[in-house]
């Protein structure tokens, strides 16, 4: 009589963790092919992440090599909203799964996009490293905002 009540107290528990699970993830890029082409060899090495609410996507893509993530740059940047900011992030970054060097891009529900309200555009959180995402290698487009979250934490201290 204990086994059978045991495996319902872990079934309902189970399905309890389920119902609340923020994100959806798969462990490969799957971003629009309207995206530049030359994108699709990263798809292997990313992660798509569906959440909070369904159908906003988020596609974390860390690099390994200084090279190759230059040559993805300018077709990174390709995809983000016109007027979407750039958000530089210090390394590793552990906010929606870990990554050391590389973008995490976002896009919106469907509908207008709005550069003056994250949740309206599509943005990019750059990893910074020094090694791999090395700022002073990189253009930054002139007519992007650039928010440096780098340095927040000290800050708060």
């Amino acid at each position: 009589m204990k086994r059978p009540i045991a495996l319902l107290a872990a079934m309902i528990l189970g399905a309890a963790c389920c119902a609340y699970a923020e994100y959806v993830i798969e462990d490969r890029g799957t971003w629009p092919e309207s995206w530049p082409k030359e994108l699709d060899s990263l798809r292997k090495q990313s992660r798509t992440l569906d959440g909070p609410l369904p159908g906003v996507l988020h596609y974390q893509i860390p690099f390994a090599k200084r090279e190759e993530f230059e040559s993805a740059w300018p077709h990174l940047l390709k995809v983000k909203t016109k007027g979407a900011p750039i958000i530089l992030m210090r390394s590793p970054y552990t906010g929606l799964g870990s990554i050391d060097a590389g973008v995490f891009i976002h896009t919106p529900l469907a509908g207008a996009a709005d550069p003056a309200d994250l949740q309206r555009c599509i943005y990019i959180e750059l990893i910074v490293d020094g090694k791999i995402v090395d700022l002073n290698r990189i253009p930054l487009p002139a007519d992007t905002p650039i928010i440096d979250q780098r340095f927040e934490d000290e800050k708060k201290k």
